[in-house]
């Protein structure tokens, strides 16, 4: 299957909360706002829009091409996926919190108020696209919005409208090379910094930096692999734990 993108086209969202909504409902999340607009991205909220003067951005975890939190995750826990999508295994994660420092975009959110917390984000809908269907908040966008389908075919059709509509479109395709691409692209008809996109960031893929650092101390690799496996131990330990106290509270709630 060819790697799938999101293209997001600022100038075309109405700030509905469409996406926000079909997200909701898509991943059995609660209701954390009343308003799509003044809600913020949470372990129970993957996607939101913002009002950024005239104009609405959505925000939601941009899949990037080569992702830093799959490059720092000790165990294995985030994966990059042929379709693009960045997918989290809840069971390998020892609850150290690398991927959430890494991420140059901010976006992985972990669940504070759980006994046993995971971390949580958008995850492209993954058996949605998997089956060939689009993720639930492309369906759901009323105006075309939030486009999907192949990145390259993505790339193509952003190219053009910036092409054809020069006095519309900021000359630039934000995510085709920021930190070496990402799976969801945007369009605007501002410069990006105007909507509080990070227009800072290298256009070299953040692991290679952490393949260099991680090459230099192979010493310091091992032991820290001994470390995080005793870690990984305990954190489980500790989670199996809280369960049995907490199912021991429930049953003596009962009786």
């Amino acid at each position: 299957m060819n790697r799938k993108a999101f293209l997001i086209d600022i100038t075309e969202c109405v700030g509905c909360g469409a996406c926000y909504e079909a997200c909701k409902e898509q991943n059995h999340l609660p209701q954390t706002s009343d308003d799509p607009l003044r809600d913020f991205l949470s372990d129970k909220t993957y996607t939101i829009v913002e009002q950024r003067g005239d104009y609405f951005v959505r925000r939601m975890c941009q899949h990037c091409e080569e992702p830093t939190c799959v490059s720092v995750c000790p165990v294995g826990a985030f994966t990059k996926t042929e379709i693009g999508a960045v997918l989290y295994d809840e069971s390998k994660c020892l609850g150290c919190r690398y991927c959430m420092q890494a991420c140059p975009f901010q976006i992985p959110r972990y669940e504070w108020g759980s006994l046993t917390p995971r971390v949580q984000k958008c995850i492209m809908c993954f058996d949605r696209v998997k089956e060939g269907n689009l993720p639930a908040c492309a369906e759901a966008c009323p105006t075309g919005a939030t486009l999907f389908g192949d990145r390259n075919e993505m790339i193509e059709i952003a190219r053009q409208r910036i092409a054809e509509n020069p006095d519309k479109y900021y000359q630039h395709i934000y995510g085709l090379e920021e930190v070496g691409g990402t799976s969801v692209l945007y369009l605007s008809p501002v410069p990006f910094e105007e909507l509080g996109f990070n227009t800072k960031l290298l256009k070299t893929a953040l692991p290679n930096f952490t393949h260099d650092a991680l090459s230099k101390i192979p010493s310091l690799v091992s032991v820290g692999g001994v470390l995080l496996t005793g870690f990984y131990w305990l954190t489980n330990r500790k989670n199996e734990i809280a369960k049995e106290k907490f199912e021991q509270q429930k049953n003596q709630r009962g009786n």
